[in-house]
């Protein structure tokens, strides 16, 4: 997963600011930009795209970047990682409230923005594409994949000439997710996200599964491409 391009801090230390600014500018990123209120970073909002946002709950003026945060989702789909040195419960379920996508806790290390900064990307990322293949599920009711195949969204189930084909589960939801995208490539995040969830697994998991579908299913062309992901290609 690429590290993020365009990235807003909101925090009122200045010495905080040029610390994380550092550690982020030490990646492929086009722009670190840095607030230490409410009222610019809205502004700002308005003027350029982020990619992600790193918010300290405590900020000047009147609103705090839990409220500050709060308005931001009503208009912009962004991923919030706050930055606090609070470990009060009250303080911690308002912030939970906020679905945020991760957490920095002061004192920090260079490690510690890296890691929550590429975590916050990659759960943005695969929320973001679980949403659009929903959506293609709620157009889609069947797809016609060969003169053999049919994939139905509404059974999640592949017929072969009108007969149910069995598949194991995990075979069934790899080939539902290739079906919505056909002739479109589907990444390595999206398809782990699809069958396993959130959680981490190995490469050679993934590269068994689509083995042993293929098997399976011999006469569908599932093409993989390095460092991307898997396509049904039924273009001629």
């Amino acid at each position: 997963m690429l590290f993020p391009k365009k990235i807003m801090i909101v925090e009122d230390e200045v010495i905080t600011q040029r610390y994380l600014k550092n550690i982020l500018e030490q990646y492929e990123v086009e722009y670190v930009e840095c607030y230490d209120n409410a009222n610019d970073a809205l502004a700002q909002l308005k003027e350029k795209t982020y990619d992600i946002i790193l918010m300290d709950i405590n900020i000047k003026g009147s609103m705090d970047g839990i409220q500050l945060s709060r308005d931001i989702l009503r208009t912009y789909t962004l991923p919030i990682v706050f930055i606090t040195a609070h470990n009060d419960t009250e303080t911690f379920q308002e912030v939970l409230e906020l679905s945020p996508y991760g957490f920095i806790s002061k004192p920090f290390s260079g490690k510690d923005v890296e890691m929550a900064v590429q975590l916050a990307n990659r759960r943005f990322f695969i929320n973001k594409e679980k949403k659009l293949l929903e959506k293609k599920e709620e157009q889609l009711e069947e797809v016609l994949l060969t003169e053999v195949y049919l994939y139905s969204f509404v059974e999640h189930k592949l017929y072969a000439n009108g007969n149910p084909v069995k598949l194991n589960f995990k075979q069934n939801k790899l080939l539902e997710i290739l079906s919505q995208n056909v002739n479109s490539i589907v990444t390595y995040d999206t398809i782990v996200s699809g069958i396993w969830g959130d959680g981490f697994i190995s490469d050679s998991a993934l590269r068994t599964l689509v083995y042993t579908l293929r098997k399976a299913l011999p006469d569908l062309p599932i093409v993989s491409y390095s460092k991307l992901g898997y396509a049904l290609n039924l273009e001629s």
